[in-house]
C-alpha cells in the first residue's frame, strides 16, 4: 500500500488566516509505501531530500538559528507553538509563519498545510520517552529525519509487543491508524543503537521535523481509554491524572 506525497518549491505568503496560501512553482511527486510490520500505519519514503539539500538545511540549523541554551533535546516552533503543558496548541502564542527553508518540506497529501511543525535538534543521547500524541487537538503525524539516524521503538502497553523502527538520514515517516493511536513511540536515551548485523553504531547529531494537523473538532472517536484523551474525558478521568499518568510513562525503564 502506498500514498502520494508531494515535494515542491514555493513562495509563502506570510499571512494566516483559515489556512496558508501557496504559490507553486514545481511539484515533484513521491511515494511512501507502509511497511509491512505490526503496528499497521507507518508510511515511510526514503530520500525525501538530496544529500545536498539535506547539509543545507543543516547549515541553517546550525548556524542561522537561535536555540535554546540548555542541554538535552532542544525545540523550535513554526505555526502555531506546541504546548508542553496541555500537550495541545499555545492558544497564547500567536502563529509563527514558516520559513522560506521548511516551505518545501511541507507534506500535502492531507489536502492542506500542516498547522503546527516543530524542529528538534538532538544531541547523541539524548531520547523522548514512550508516548502517544495526544489525540483530540491533532490528526495526522508527520516526521522527517536529518542527521545521524537512530532507532524509534513503537510499543503496545497491552500485548507487550514492541518493534523498532530505523529513521534514517532524509526519511519522511507518517503515523496513521493503529501506530499513531494505539501503540506508543519513543527513542532510547543511549548513544548507540546495534544494527540487526550485530554492528554497533553511534548515534551523532539529529534533527527532526515533526508536523501536526489540528483535528476538526478537538475529538477522537478511537475510544481508547489508555491512551486517548477524548475517550478519558468522557470516562471521566481527571486531566491531572492523565498528565500524571503521562510523566509516570516517562519515567519508567525503556526495555
Amino acid at each position: 500500500m502506498s500514498r502520494g506525497l508531494i515535494s515542491y518549491d514555493t513562495d509563502l505568503e506570510l499571512s494566516h488566516s483559515s489556512q496558508l496560501r501557496y504559490e507553486i512553482h514545481q511539484v515533484i511527486a513521491l511515494k511512501m509505501e507502509e511497511l509491512p510490520i505490526k503496528p499497521s500505519g507507518i508510511f515511510m519514503q526514503q530520500d525525501f531530500v538530496t544529500p545536498e539539500h539535506e547539509q543545507k538545511l543543516i547549515h541553517i540549523f546550525e548556524n542561522e538559528l537561535e536555540w535554546p541554551t540548555r542541554p538535552g533535546r532542544l525545540s523550535l516552533h513554526y505555526g502555531y507553538t506546541f504546548s508542553y503543558k496541555t500537550f495541545g496548541i499555545d492558544e497564547e502564542t500567536p502563529f509563527k509563519p514558516f520559513p522560506g527553508w521548511l516551505v518545501p518540506l511541507l507534506p500535502t497529501t492531507e489536502g492542506r498545510p500542516p498547522d503546527q511543525v516543530c524542529l528538534q535538534q538532538y544531541a547523541p543521547g539524548t531520547g523522548i520517552p514512550p508516548h502517544v500524541d495526544t489525540h483530540g487537538p491533532f490528526d495526522q503525524l508527520y516526521s522527517l529525519s536529518l542527521g545521524s539516524p537512530l532507532f524509534m521503538q513503537f510499543s503496545n502497553k497491552e500485548t507487550g509487543e514492541k518493534i523498532e523502527v530505523d529513521l534514517l538520514p532524509r526519511s519522511m515517516m507518517q503515523m496513521s491508524g493503529d501506530s499513531r493511536l494505539h501503540w506508543t513511540h519513543g527513542i532510547k536515551s543511549r548513544k548507540t543503537d546495534t544494527l540487526p548485523d550485530g554492528t554497533v553504531r553511534l548515534r551523532q547529531l539529529r534533527w527532526s521535523l515533526t508536523y501536526r494537523w489540528l483535528r476538526k473538532g478537538a475529538e477522537c472517536e478511537c475510544g481508547n481509554e489508555k491512551l486517548c484523551d477524548t475517550a478519558q474525558r468522557r470516562k471521566g478521568i481527571e486531566r491531572e491524572y492523565r498528565w500524571k499518568q503521562y510523566e509516570e510513562d516517562a519515567k519508567a525503564p525503556q526495555s
